[in-house]
């Protein structure tokens, strides 16, 4: 049992303008789908030729620039610097951490699409950004829920589905003005980056009448990338900060394994992760608890199908509960608390669960999985290694979630004490 400030077993469980045409397809981006429209780019296809299309795109252009090989490490290393310098500034004064860590999370992203950065004082990107995570709560609304169901009413002027639509609008423009500057010093059949290879797609293919890519499909497939790279570790990184702070013990383990294996001013490494298992099993509890995504992404029936007895007939939306696998009492002993030495056999090595499944399975699993887990180990390792984390005068913050299309924590300040 871990023990802390609190018992863990106290922890409580997770649980303006009217709509035109243009609106409407621009308001997929960040999770939300319109029933009737063409399903396309990443997140939005669910199945067919444009989901294998952009699939295979993506993972092939990934690997191509760095990701999931040993050389996109020193990229990652290069952004925790700069992340790790900015809290510093902030001298242990009490401080909102998620607009640093959305920042450092995204470049990683924003190297492998754009092949660039960018700073922490980028307010138009940082606003870019904002809108992308108001939009993944509204589309958890009940109006927007009701709009996928029933399109009609998004004629009506008011409800959360038109903030969407705004916002959607604002950043399909500002995406579509970053997908131009990536392109300036494009060299055809010679991809630098994720839009550079698109667009070296799109000639390829454009005298096929049935290509699904398109400028369009670039704008919403870059968009769904930056979300999905962005979001969900983001926000798996601000879990992990607050239950350091509420748990100082288990912290203070995490900061002892860090010590022994890297050193106190040593430089996090990938390689080092194995030998490492206390701080893998925190983060692996993390993901747990935490259930960033708790319904994973959508996905839809190919052809008709019988499941334990049940017809599901082609084209059938199918939502997987990954929150009930990971507090089934069936895989997991007393579920609801915080307890990382789950991970961990009799001699103190990491064990992987089955069980945990919070990048989904199958052919539709998070494409970003390798490249999440590296970045959360870097980044919680390097920000561990430098700072003693504790809330402002010991106030533990609301812990209980923003409901949205992933599950973030309410906002909260955080003191980062060199140590």
């Amino acid at each position: 049992m871990c023990s802390g400030t609190l018992d863990p077993r106290r922890t409580p469980r997770r649980a303006s303008q009217a709509p035109t045409s243009t609106f409407v397809p621009r308001a997929r981006l960040l999770g939300f789908t319109e029933p009737h429209a063409a399903r396309v780019g990443l997140l939005n296809s669910r199945y067919g030729r444009g989901w294998v299309d952009h699939r295979k795109l993506a993972v092939n252009s990934f690997r191509c620039f760095g990701y999931g090989q040993k050389s996109f490490e020193s990229k990652i290393l290069e952004e925790t610097k700069f992340f790790i310098d900015a809290v510093e500034t902030y001298n242990g004064s009490p401080f909102d951490l998620k607009q640093l860590v959305t920042n450092a999370v995204s470049n990683i992203t924003n190297l492998v699409i754009f092949g660039e950065r960018f700073t922490y004082e980028d307010t138009d990107f940082q606003h870019m950004i904002e809108l992308f995570s108001e939009n993944v709560e509204l589309a958890a609304s009940a109006t927007v829920f009701l709009y996928n169901a029933f399109p009609w009413i998004g004629i009506l002027p008011f409800g959360k589905h038109q903030q969407l639509f705004r916002n959607a609008a604002v950043v399909y423009d500002f995406l579509s003005r970053l997908i131009e500057k990536a392109s300036i010093n494009r060299k055809p059949q010679l991809p630098q980056h994720f839009v550079d290879a698109y667009l070296d797609e799109m000639e390829r293919s454009k005298n096929d009448p049935s290509s699904t890519f398109s400028k369009e499909n670039l704008i919403f497939s870059v968009g769904e990338l930056i979300i999905a790279g962005t979001e969900t570790t983001t926000n798996v990184l601000r879990w992990a900060v607050l239950f350091m702070a509420l748990y100082p013990n288990i912290q203070g383990q995490v900061q002892k394994e860090i010590d022994l294996i890297i050193g106190p001013s040593g430089k996090p490494s990938w390689d080092e992760k194995c030998k490492m298992p206390y701080t893998e099993a925190v983060l692996h509890e993390v993901l747990r608890f935490c259930n960033i995504v708790p319904l994973g992404i959508f996905h839809a029936t190919s052809e008709d199908a019988v499941v334990r007895g049940y017809s599901i007939p082609k084209g059938t939306t199918v939502i997987t509960n990954l929150y009930s696998v990971h507090f089934d009492e069936k895989y997991w002993r007393d579920p609801e608390i915080f307890y990382p030495e789950r991970f961990l056999d009799s001699s103190g090595h990491f064990a992987k669960k089955e069980a945990l499944i919070p990048f989904s399975l199958g052919r539709r699993h998070c494409l970003g999985e390798q490249l999440a887990r590296m970045e959360m180990f870097l980044f919680f390792t390097a920000l561990l290694q430098r700072f003693h984390l504790h809330f402002p005068h010991e106030l533990v913050p609301n812990l209980k979630p923003r409901l949205g299309m992933t599950l973030q924590p309410q906002p909260y300040l955080i003191c980062a004490e060199r140590r």
